[in-house]
């Protein structure tokens, strides 16, 4: 991959490859800078989701306000392939789609949709027709599938346009091209469906507003989601549950851990237990479940569950993997009803074994992976686990220059 030189200023690059005036004028003017004081924070606030609520990691980056900017890396001209799918709410700051719109570029991603982000109807991000159209289009071959179909944001609205999709076809055409769709949060209604009905896998992923239009991007995630979508055999390591919960192990079991392998699936517990019942939610036999959430108290994290438990979803799964359940609060009844004695009741209630602490959810530093793929968990001899997974997409490295995700 050739690299524009680093004297090309920022502003020349996105003449280059052709992004749009409004963010070349941004960006002559220290962007990051900028709209760390600019109504962006304003309008986010306002609008606020469960892809925008506070971390379970503070920002690290945030000790910089007020220094000098560390000088940016150059660009590298943009091959990949790109579209935009915007199944849920809409973005509250066109500075900060435009944001996010330029460091892609950057990066090395060539979005072919970028006007994608100025929808707006009601609350969504444009009308049914016009959310379904983004992955509807490839499926009547009248756009060409991309290499990466990269949501939007996260929020509520993607469950309205599942009937008007042709989610086999759709699969089918993926498949063929090798593309990623990549999301998460309410994106999961759109990464069942897939599955479900398209067998085709997904990446669990941060978004184009949510993460990488934010006034310093949380490296660690830019970098896992790179690795992610280059590693055709990404492992993660699970050291402990206090993502989950610090009063659980990392593996709760009855019999010995052993080594398990099947389809890993699911995404946030809200978005999964509202499917359950339709033609939405995957059937995998052999399955490992998994779940995350934010913001819920431990009563409601376990109606979901028990709504999926008494719909069957939890038969012929071999195991549950929980990530975040981020800001959860103590019950105003008895502050010892919470997630430990949830997820430790689940387990009594299906006899599987329940591994917590997988480093993904509404949270800072979250490892991307792959949905619908095949995954091996392996306990480790410390306690924890790792997965490893196999059988799903990917994309050339030396096409992405990981450090244009977060300049």
């Amino acid at each position: 991959m050739t690299k524009i030189s680093s004297e090309l200023n920022r502003r020349q690059f996105l003449c280059h490859v052709g992004i749009g005036a409004g963010v070349g004028l941004l960006a002559t003017q220290g962007i990051t800078r900028a709209l760390a004081s600019s109504n962006m924070a304003k309008n986010s606030d306002a609008q606020l989701t469960k892809d925008d609520l506070p971390t379970a990691f503070p920002d690290e980056h945030l000790s910089f306000k007020g220094e000098a900017q560390p000088a940016q890396a150059g660009c590298i001209v943009p091959t990949i392939e790109t579209r935009l799918f915007a199944s849920s709410n809409v973005g509250g700051s066109n500075e900060r789609n435009e944001l996010a719109l330029e460091r892609l570029a950057c990066a090395g991603f060539k979005v072919d949709n970028p006007a994608t982000t100025e929808r707006q109807y009601l609350r969504f991000a444009g009308t049914d027709s016009q959310r379904a159209s983004d992955l509807q289009n490839i499926a009547t071959g009248a756009i060409k599938a991309p290499k990466l179909l990269l949501g939007v944001r996260g929020g509520y609205g993607a469950v309205r346009i599942l009937p008007m999709v042709d989610w086999s076809t759709l699969g089918r055409i993926m498949k063929e091209h090798g593309t990623i769709l990549a999301g998460f949060s309410d994106v999961t209604a759109i990464q069942c469906a897939l599955l479900a009905k398209g067998g085709m896998s997904s990446l669990a992923a941060p978004m184009l507003y949510s993460e990488f239009g934010k006034n310093r991007p949380d490296e660690v995630s830019c970098r896992q989601f790179v690795a992610a979508l280059t590693n055709p055999n990404l492992t993660i390591n699970i050291d402990d549950a206090s993502l989950t919960s610090p009063n659980l192990p990392s593996i709760l079991t009855s019999t010995e851990p052993k080594t398990l392998t099947g389809t890993i699936w699911g995404g946030n517990l809200s978005v999964v237990s509202a499917l359950a019942g339709s033609d939405y939610l995957p059937r995998i036999a052999g399955g490992m479940v998994f779940l995350e959430d934010v913001g819920e108290q431990a009563y409601r994290i376990e109606r979901m569950l028990y709504d999926l438990y008494l719909a069957g979803v939890f038969k012929g799964q071999q195991a549950i993997v929980f990530g975040a359940l981020s800001g959860s609060s103590e019950d105003s009844y008895d502050k010892r009803y919470d997630v430990a004695t949830v997820i430790r009741q689940l387990h009594q209630l299906t006899g599987l074994p329940i591994y917590s602490g997988m480093r993904f959810g509404h949270i800072g530093q979250k490892h991307s992976f792959p949905l619908g793929a095949t995954c091996q968990l392996h306990p480790n001899n410390a306690g924890g686990y790792q997965l490893m997974f196999s059988d799903y997409p990917t994309i050339k490295a030396d096409a992405i220059l990981v450090e244009g995700l977060w300049q």
